[in-house]
């Protein structure tokens, strides 16, 4: 845990103890499962605005996952004329499964309700990660919309990147 910020013990308080007064708040998105396993999701204030509602991106990603038919997800926002922004959701399926994309969308919207039903569900082979396995979504919303993705080089597979960009085309 942090011991303050340096030269600024107003901020630290402010940042972590003063949203849930007695209760460190570090920022991450995070879970234990039934057997104690911890699972970090990603941070807390990544959020997408779906036709005026908030959800994160791991909430989508989550339900994706719970169709059974997905190992691996990345849920970006995309621009749309009358929404605003749409859920995009890449991909990887499980071993011995159909890509069924109107599947995952079924689960996703079953779970958190109809607004949040991808606009689209991409099915690719891997994501592009960080050596430490995290999903680097700001990549895979920059390859999506066809924009520069910025400094890749803290990632382990940036080659996935290329065929997120051959998927989003076909």
């Amino acid at each position: 845990m942090t011991a303050g910020v340096w030269g600024d013990p107003d901020r630290y308080l402010e940042t972590y103890w003063r949203r849930f007064p007695g209760i460190w708040t570090h920022g991450d998105w995070a879970s234990i499962d039934e057997d104690g396993y911890w699972y970090l999701h990603g941070r807390s204030d990544d959020t997408l605005n779906i036709a005026g509602k908030r959800v994160g991106p791991a909430e989508l990603e989550s339900a994706a996952i719970g169709s059974g038919v997905v190992a691996e997800a990345a849920a970006v926002g995309v621009p749309h004329e009358v929404k605003g922004e749409v859920a995009w959701i890449f991909c990887v399926a499980t071993p011995g499964a159909d890509e069924d994309e109107q599947a995952v969308a079924a689960a996703v919207s079953d779970e958190l309700g109809k607004a949040f039903k991808p606009d689209r569900v991409v099915f690719v082979s891997a994501l592009p990660k960080t050596r430490s396995a995290k999903i680097v979504r700001r990549a895979v919303r920059a390859r999506a919309l066809g924009k520069d993705p910025g400094d890749l080089s803290s990632l382990e597979n940036p080659e996935s990147l290329e065929e997120i960009g051959r998927a989003v085309r076909a």
